[in-house]
């Protein structure tokens, strides 16, 4: 079997409603979302999406992933997508580092694995079975009256784990929205509080000390060494993100004591491949994680809510799902949806999820052997 054709699709993704992070500091309206179709000589075909969180978060953006397949093309043309590791030693050979732009690549390549096994994703990934996995809210930034208020919506809807957005350099305010949030959690139902980055270490360990709250914090600082200086002055367990993007970030980060847990988002690591490495490390280490994609439809969802169902429950926390945020939907009932509070992948084989062509406009790129 050999790729004879890539295809590559821009779609612009509205948020419902602007989105904000760190402290109020980052606001997204809308998302770019490139989407990738691998086609076979065998008639096989796979598809990818790959969706970085706007262009301020972290060093991604949508053009970038556009440009980064055009490089990679020639050394993936002709190639087996089911030969994983050669695949990804290509891509890393062509473009090093840029590990966003290969993630869509390797989805679509898992995509046609998946298929020519007759095996659903979350059982190559070593699941038993397509166990349902618990979903994330997410609650931006805002007076804890407003977080109150987001946290109770999110509890009619089904969720009984919030993701808190926090951060900035009033201590006082987030000393008080903490407490407010701890005061009126809904019975049996947890939070973590992301900060995104956005607290200093002395910020850190001065809110922390002064709430009573002992839920998981998310990446309170900007660094690695900054998050373990933390680490070890609170009694909070802290959870890391945005600062872990290889798989030595993530052995680092265990050398250091740094967390006691972690989030594992295929697009930011690189694809499925390097996650499933993550995951399988972290559960060596007795980490326990968020298995969840940065942004994108619920296709790039689903491929992730797939590795999550395949990770034992002891080390699995829950996902967050990027496409409840948007107004468009290009893969319109199918994949990962929220059920109850839980979402479940498909059985079908592979990823189980095929974009409507139409839904994506006309392709921005097409390469060919």
């Amino acid at each position: 079997m050999k790729i004879t054709r890539i295809t590559v699709w821009a779609l612009d993704l509205p948020l419902v409603q602007p989105y904000w992070l760190s402290g109020g500091r980052l606001k997204f309206e809308r998302l770019d979302s490139t989407f990738v179709r691998l086609e076979t000589d065998e008639g096989v075909t796979g598809w990818g999406e790959g969706c970085p969180w706007g262009t301020t978060y972290l060093p991604a953006h949508g053009p970038g992933i556009r440009a980064g397949i055009a490089t990679l093309a020639p050394a993936i043309l002709g190639r087996d997508p089911r030969s994983l590791r050669t695949l990804n030693e290509a891509m890393d050979t062509q473009l090093p580092g840029h590990l966003y732009v290969k993630s869509a690549i390797d989805m679509a390549a898992w995509d046609i694995l998946g298929q020519t096994a007759g095996m659903p994703l979350w059982q190559l990934f070593g699941g038993a079975e397509a166990v349902p996995v618990a979903v994330n809210s997410s609650i931006s930034t805002g007076t804890p009256a407003q977080m109150i208020a987001l946290i109770r919506s999110a509890s009619q809807k089904g969720y009984r784990v919030h993701s808190a957005k926090l951060g900035g350099h009033d201590i006082g305010a987030d000393i008080a929205r903490i407490e407010a949030i701890s005061a009126e959690l809904p019975r049996g139902e947890k939070v973590t509080y992301d900060i995104n980055r956005a607290w200093t270490p002395a910020v850190a360990v001065q809110v922390l000390n002064s709430v009573a709250a002992r839920d998981w914090v998310e990446q309170p600082c900007e660094t690695l060494d900054q998050c373990a200086h933390v680490a070890r002055r609170v009694a909070n367990p802290i959870m890391l993100d945005e600062c872990l993007h290889t798989f030595q970030d993530h052995l680092d980060a265990w050398r250091l004591g740094a967390c006691e847990g972690v989030k594992v988002k295929p697009n930011r690591v690189g694809g499925l491949t390097k996650a499933l490495q993550i995951r399988d490390f972290g559960v060596s280490v007795g980490w326990q994680m968020h298995i969840e994609d940065l942004g994108g439809s619920a296709l790039a969802d689903t491929a992730a809510i797939h590795l999550a169902s395949a990770t034992p429950e002891a080390n699995r926390l829950a996902s967050w799902l990027c496409h409840y945020h948007l107004s468009v939907d290009p893969v319109p009932g199918q994949g990962a949806r929220n059920d109850g509070g839980f979402a479940t992948p498909p059985s079908a084989p592979g990823l189980g999820v095929v974009p409507e062509v139409e839904r994506l406009g006309d392709p921005v790129a097409v390469y060919e052997v």
